[in-house]
């Protein structure tokens, strides 16, 4: 590779803190997959924070069941960058499969006390997301949302835990099957009729009241015509001539 003077595994794990290599880096440790999980895994605990940030954003992809414990613990890592990559890794489910999807009893305790006072709201935020994977079946997990929606310092962090809480956007989105309830008011009939009845302009046609507006003045005595020489002449005499 150009520009590398070693290329084995754990040399380009190192070259993660090199900002000139970091990318190239990145990428071609993620082209190599699980071979390149052990030393991406070792990085973890290296003493350049960028080296540990760029190896929890690498476990996003590249996670096992072997991992996981160690990507857990970097939630408490002293560098905010490292603790933001970490929070993601563990909430993010797009980049992983479902088999290493970490469960409540590893990751809620720690996403809860971090949404509650770590004091950098973008590392907050994130906790937000790994707390709301929770919040269908866990009343901490919804409980905790809500002080954060309505207490927290910062507008962002506020704006995220109000997607997570029931009402909120993503909260409803991913209600498990069967879950779904209709809003007060509306009843399911209420909602297929208006998803599947006639246009406006068709429903009218049917509604009295929306009729009668419609109605052409046929049926009223219609204005006396003035015609075109009537117009010049001055208004009694077209009086007189009526």
């Amino acid at each position: 590779m150009l520009g590398f003077v070693r290329t084995d595994n754990n040399a380009l794990v190192a070259c993660l803190g090199d900002p000139q290599r970091t990318v190239a880096a990145y990428r071609e440790l993620l082209r190599r997959g699980t071979n390149a999980v052990s030393a991406v895994r070792a990085g973890l605990y290296d003493e350049n924070p960028a080296v540990r940030e760029g190896c929890c954003r690498l476990l996003d992809h590249l996670v096992d069941t072997e991992s996981m414990d160690a990507l857990v613990t970097m939630v408490d890592d002293p560098d905010s960058r490292v603790r933001i990559a970490a929070f993601h890794a563990l909430a993010c489910d797009r980049c992983k499969g479902d088999t290493c999807a970490p469960g409540a009893d590893r990751v809620l305790d720690p996403a809860l006390r971090h949404l509650a006072s770590d004091p950098d709201p973008h590392v907050r935020a994130r906790a937000a997301e790994l707390v709301g994977k929770f919040a269908h079946f866990d009343a901490r997990a919804v409980a905790a949302l809500h002080e954060s929606r309505t207490g927290d310092p910062d507008p962002a962090v506020r704006k995220k835990a109000g997607w997570f809480v029931p009402g909120g956007t993503i909260y409803e989105r991913t209600l498990p099957p069967g879950a779904r309830k209709t809003r007060p008011g509306r009843t399911r009939d209420m909602r297929s009729r208006r998803a599947a009845g006639p246009g406006r302009a068709h429903r009218a046609r049917d509604d009295p009241v929306i009729t009668s507006r419609f109605v052409p003045p046929t049926t009223q005595n219609p204005p006396t015509p003035v015609h075109r020489s009537d117009r010049d002449q001055p208004h009694t005499a077209r009086v007189a001539a009526r």
